[in-house]
C-alpha cells in the first residue's frame, strides 16, 4: 500500500505573501527527497474553492505520495523537512491539519504512468 500525505496550511494574519511563497517553493524542494515516491509532492494555494468559506481559512496545501509508512516516516525525520517546518512553518503557522491515508500500488502507479505518458502536460495546462 503506497500512501497519500496530505497537509494544509494556515498563517497567522500578519504573515507577508512573500513568505508563503518562500515556503511553498521550500517544500516543493521536498520532492527531490528519495522517500518521495517518482517526485510525487505538489504545493497549491491559495484555495479555488467556491464558495471560498469551505477552505476553512486555509491557504495552502501539500500533496505527497509515499512507498509506505516507513517512506512517510523517513520523509518526516529527513533534516530537510524539518528544517522546512522550523524555520519556514512553526514560528508562523495559525493552523496545520494533516490527513494521512493509504490506497492500492496499483493506483499509484497509475497516476505515475499518466505523468510519464506526458511529461509535459503541466506546461500544456498553463498554456491554454
Amino acid at each position: 500500500m503506497a500512501v497519500i500525505h496530505i497537509v494544509l496550511f494556515k498563517f497567522k494574519p500578519s504573515i507577508s505573501e512573500e513568505h508563503r511563497d518562500s515556503f511553498a517553493r521550500e517544500l516543493e524542494a521536498l520532492r527531490e527527497l528519495p522517500c518521495v515516491l517518482n517526485r510525487q509532492l505538489y504545493v497549491g494555494g491559495p484555495s479555488v474553492t467556491d464558495p471560498i468559506e469551505k477552505s476553512k481559512g486555509f491557504q495552502m496545501a501539500l500533496v505527497s505520495v509515499h512507498q509506505d509508512l516507513a517512506a512517510l516516516a523517513t520523509y518526516q525525520a529527513s533534516k530537510e523537512h524539518q528544517w522546512v517546518t522550523s524555520t519556514w512553518l512553526w514560528p508562523f503557522k495559525e493552523d496545520v491539519t494533516r490527513f494521512d491515508f493509504e490506497v492500492d500500488q496499483e493506483d499509484v502507479a497509475g497516476l505515475v504512468a499518466e505523468k510519464m505518458a506526458s511529461p509535459n502536460a503541466d506546461i500544456e495546462r498553463s498554456r491554454d
